[in-house]
């Protein structure tokens, strides 16, 4: 995504309203896999939307360091689907 923090919230400031699947470490060999729509951005961390019905969330937050570390991968949908 990006190789600074600064650039990944300006790549994900341009994509604000766009799906995306979220992998995230969830520890002991977990990884946590959901979907849902990219909301807002912050100084120091993002906000995703999860899809209702399956997420027992409503919304979930990660910091530009998890992006940057890749404790989470982010996949927007029209990447994953071939740019349409």
């Amino acid at each position: 995504m990006g190789k600074t923090i600064q650039d990944i919230k300006c790549a994900l400031d341009e994509r604000i309203g766009e799906r995306l699947t979220l992998k995230a470490n969830g520890g002991r060999r977990k990884t946590i896999q959901r979907v849902g729509v990219l909301e807002e951005t912050y100084p120091s961390v993002f906000i995703v939307k999860l899809d209702r019905d399956s997420n027992a969330y409503e919304r979930v937050s990660y910091s530009y360091t998890d992006v940057l570390t890749e404790t989470v991968e982010i996949t927007f949908l029209k990447e994953a689907a071939g740019g349409q």
